[in-house]
């Protein structure tokens, strides 16, 4: 995504030099040793808008819930309470694809949240002028760690060292081939989950931009269609990821193994 592309810069624009300061306690970053700008605060931005937004519509969707009697009648047309029931619903069923029902309740707030985060930040892509926090690799590899930490987490809860001891193979012997092996698979997967995620929308989000500027009319809606198509799919992909781990993360069968 091209700098300076969104209202975002407008707003952080006034309080450039705060941020200059900020940008100046920080160092350069850790990978490339790239010295920060005002500039970088954008990505962070983005995503308490994308937060925020998530916030408001879940508060106006669960007002449509408080009255017990009305809440169980379906609307007749497209709401927001049905989008939310739709949309849940589709990912609770992708999350029992990849586990069990009761895994799937029990993890369900991590899954939700993340297909809820990357849907809504890959949909801003279709909006010019709009923060794009999935198009950048801080926010993506961000949302990947998050993502580790908790299956890793989720592992040790349920089947305790045996979630470690099944990273060595079947057979003792075999470790030392085995488990580098098994470690890194592993680490890479929060890298993988946030570089595909950014690549794919922050070139969407390039050529989307690129064609609006040269036409603005007609030409670029096929590729909006397009864009669509990609944001649909790089949120089922990335949650199903997510799904996949934690299922093999709390998986009984490491405890039975050993």
């Amino acid at each position: 995504m091209p700098e300076h592309a969104s209202f975002l810069t407008l707003i952080l624009a006034h309080f450039k030099d705060t941020l200059e300061h900020n940008t100046n306690l920080l160092g350069a970053s850790i990978v490339g040793k790239v010295p920060p700008t005002w500039h970088s605060f954008e990505p962070l931005a983005a995503s308490l808008f994308v937060f925020a937004l998530v916030i408001v519509l879940a508060v106006v969707a669960r007002a449509r819930l408080a009255n017990a009697d009305e809440a169980v009648i379906p609307d007749d047309t497209l709401t927001l309470r049905t989008f939310a029931e739709a949309f849940l619903s589709f990912f609770y069923d992708l999350a029992k694809s990849a586990m069990d029902a009761d895994r799937a309740k029990r993890y369900f707030p991590l899954i939700g949240t993340a297909a809820t985060f990357v849907f809504f930040s890959n949909v801003l892509a279709l909006i010019p002028g709009m923060p794009v926090a999935t198009s950048n690799l801080n926010v993506t590899l961000g949302c990947g760690i998050v993502v580790f930490l908790w299956f890793n987490a989720y592992g040790l809860m349920t089947n305790g060292w045996s979630y470690v001891a099944h990273l060595a193979g079947p057979k003792w012997w075999l470790a030392p081939l085995i488990f580098p092996i098994e470690l890194i698979s592993l680490c890479v997967r929060p890298i993988t989950l946030g570089v595909r995620l950014m690549i794919n929308m922050a070139v969407d989000h390039l050529i989307l931009g690129l064609f609006m500027g040269l036409v603005a009319l007609l030409v670029p809606i096929p590729l909006m269609l397009l864009g669509i198509l990609v944001v649909v799919v790089q949120t089922m992909v990335f949650t199903l990821l997510t799904c996949v781990y934690i299922g093999l993360a709390t998986d009984d069968t490491h405890e039975e193994a050993h």
